[in-house]
């Protein structure tokens, strides 16, 4: 199905690999061709005006970190080399649905579509060059310890409570396939929200852990992710006490219950008075490369709310910045090196009765095929008692399961 997809300029495929997180609604949908019109820019207001003329309609796609600009007065001064516009959305010509037991085809001709899937011929397309892939360092370690302790200083100060910093790992004018790139991502950390989403000659190879937000009928909930242990494969028990240690950890609670507090804050903004709830604090998830910790928050929302009023709300998430929200993003513009673009932002869908479902960008590989330009961005919570070494130590972690792709 993904080999037919790649004819399209624009296709966005979204897979739960099976995970049973809660609430489960798609388990693995695939979005191909443009019908009519798709929506590219950057004002919140303008993307609210096209999904009102799209009701009713499957959409699909993303939201930049960087419209952060237009809801707070903030800029970004970085280069961008990935280049995903700050917001796009599309109606797919062809929408499929699977699960264990069968496919579900939307289209002008099903059974046609159905044909041409089943008529593809399957080859090794992995171009050898992939496995020689160098990757860099945007921000050495040495500079990297320095900004931590400037960024505990600015804790210390009063500046903020909790600062989400990121640094990026590139390789330039390299030559990949990007599906053979996707399938072995995914095949040493499948995650629950997955995608393979290609904008023209712009990918993104995604193997989030995280979703930012889910829509239920008036029902609307955040999952982040604060806390973050090693898994100890073939030894079950330094893996438990590694996954035991997450749990009583005292620093990564801090970090939890400050995001769980920023987004309680910010669902309270678009939720009737007094709905807004934990759902489940501190749960500990298991998944291939690391443990996580993991807590849902929902609320009912207000009548008559829009999807741009929730976005406005809620959005760049708690979990990738920090709190206060408006000075963290400021931080991260001061000492960050790489505009994060589509990296901390949201892709995901809206379904014709107007749910929708977004994960957090994170475990993700970007590519621009043209310049040959790959990258990817991990990052961790910074509070007064981070240690900047154990702080690089899992930035580093978090990035492993994107160099062994390019490992032979």
């Amino acid at each position: 199905m993904l080999n037919w997809a790649q004819q399209f300029n624009t296709f966005c495929f979204l897979d739960n690999h099976q995970y049973l997180i809660k609430p489960h609604t798609q388990e693995c949908l695939l979005a191909a061709g443009i019908k009519g019109n798709s929506f590219t820019g950057s004002d919140i207001s303008q993307l609210q005006e096209y999904l009102n003329k799209k009701k009713d309609r499957w959409l699909f796609g993303h939201i930049n970190y960087d419209l952060k600009n237009g809801l707070e007065a903030l800029s970004s001064h970085h280069h961008d080399h990935i280049q995903f516009p700050e917001i796009f959305f599309f109606e797919p010509s062809v929408l499929t649905s699977l699960n264990e037991n069968f496919i579900t085809i939307q289209a002008d001709d099903p059974q046609e579509i159905f044909n041409e899937i089943n008529a593809i011929i399957l080859h090794d397309t992995a171009r050898k060059r992939v496995s020689d892939i160098r990757i860099k360092n945007r921000i050495q370690k040495e500079d990297y310890l320095s900004i931590i302790q400037k960024l505990r200083q600015h804790i210390l100060r009063g500046d903020c409570y909790e600062i989400n910093f990121c640094q990026e790992f590139f390789s330039e004018a390299v030559d990949i396939d990007p599906l053979s790139v996707y399938k072995k991502l995914n095949d040493i950390s499948p995650n629950p929200f997955s995608a393979l989403y290609k904008l023209e000659e712009k990918w993104l190879l995604c193997a989030s852990p995280e979703r930012f937000l889910k829509k239920e009928g008036t029902k609307i909930l955040s999952q982040p992710i604060k806390g973050t242990a090693k898994r100890i494969p073939g030894n079950n028990i330094s893996d438990k006490k590694n996954k035991d240690e997450l749990l009583r950890s005292t620093k990564d609670r801090s970090e939890n219950v400050m995001v769980v507090d920023l987004v309680r804050n910010d669902l309270s903004k678009i939720c009737d008075v007094g709905t807004v709830k934990v759902d489940e604090l501190f749960g500990i998830y298991s998944f291939p490369q690391v443990h996580q910790m993991i807590s849902t928050i929902s609320g009912e929302l207000k009548k008559n709310i829009s999807f741009s009023d929730i976005i406005r709300a809620t959005f760049p998430m708690g979990s990738m910045t920090g709190a206060p929200k408006k000075r963290v993003m400021e931080l991260i513009e001061q000492y960050e090196k790489t505009k994060r673009g589509i990296f901390s932002g949201a892709v995901g869908y809206i379904s014709p009765d107007g749910d929708f479902d977004f994960n957090v960008v994170i475990r993700s590989i970007m590519y621009n095929e043209p310049s040959g330009y790959l990258s990817f961005q991990t990052g961790s919570a910074i509070t007064f008692y981070s240690d900047p070494e154990k702080e690089w130590e899992e930035c580093l972690l978090k990035a492993e399961a994107m160099k062994a792709v390019f490992r032979i």
